[in-house]
């Protein structure tokens, strides 16, 4: 079902009034891959595209009730009767964290990380493995809105690099990961204290997901400066560059933005433009400090 901005208004109001929350007064803050509303009590909503996605967001406020649970600083699940199903869509609520979007500094990021990294999901949870090319499948079809020759390498490149994948010996010990761990996705608090956010991706997996999109914000993108970087290793404990398959995690992570950026490339002709020249990029081992975050 399309989310359009008028469903996802629809969608909040029945959902907020399931719960006996009043949604008159919400922001729309984001309308993508989900609708998220503020409404005017500190309270966040989050609106799915469609139904299919129940499971998954269930397992989103499990996982935030057994992270509360163990006092670990992330996104709050409200204490209500959710996820609610409304209009054909998932609504889920939960605390604001604050009333803008600061980003933690890079040695709470690694803290935070690191701190994930000790715990052990239960059995309950039912959290699922990581499986990175089964997300890459789910994305192929988005290769359509490119000319044939950059989605036949697109194609071949995700082929190589689950061939490299599949041969990894993984330094660290795996367990629970977020499996979209950067500093966009660690933020401050009304009280600045760091709140890991974003709680779409949590499974069970090679810690050194977690750790490879910093790495590659330094050493590729220049979005994080050296100082900034070794901090962050200092404060974890490993240097996930040091490891041989790091190479193998970054290129993945490169083809995995610029496909889901294939999705936009068919509506909007800056994505298409971005498009082109990452793949450009990625084909001829071109710099990286240009691609443009959408």
């Amino acid at each position: 079902m399309a989310l359009t901005e008028e469903a996802a208004h629809e969608a909040l109001g029945a959902a907020c009034e399931k719960v006996g929350l009043d949604s008159s007064g919400a922001e729309l803050i984001r309308l993508g891959s989900n609708a998220v509303f503020r409404l005017v009590t500190p309270v966040i909503v989050r609106i799915t595209r469609d139904a299919a996605a129940v499971d998954e967001v269930a397992t989103q406020v499990a996982v935030a009730r057994w992270l509360a649970s163990k006092d670990y600083p992330a996104n709050r699940a409200l204490d209500v009767d959710q996820p609610v199903n409304v209009s054909g869509h998932v609504a889920t609520f939960w605390e604001s964290v604050a009333e803008d979007e600061r980003y933690a500094p890079i040695a709470d990021v690694a803290r935070v990380i690191r701190d994930l990294h000790k715990l052990d999901a239960p059995a309950e949870l039912h959290l699922p493995d990581k499986r990175p090319f089964d997300e890459l499948q789910e994305r192929m079809s988005t290769l359509d809105n490119l000319d044939r020759a950059d989605a036949d390498f697109l194609r071949c490149r995700i082929g190589d690099l689950r061939s490299r994948y599949e041969s990894l010996e993984f330094a660290l010990k795996p367990g629970v990961i977020h499996g979209d761990a950067n500093v966009g996705n660690v933020i401050l608090d009304r009280a600045g204290n760091p709140v890991l956010i974003d709680l779409d991706s949590f499974s069970i997996g090679p810690r050194e997901w977690d750790l490879v999109q910093t790495a590659l914000f330094y050493e590729r993108f220049g979005w994080h400066t050296e100082d900034e970087y070794r901090k962050f290793v200092d404060v974890y404990g490993f240097d996930v560059m040091s490891w041989a398959g790091y190479s193998v995690l970054a290129d993945y992570r490169e083809v995995s933005m610029t496909l889901w950026l294939c999705g936009k490339a068919g509506q909007d002709a800056g994505a298409a433009d971005e498009v082109r020249k990452r793949v450009e990029a990625i084909r001829n081992g071109g710099d990286r400090r240009d691609w443009a975050p959408f």
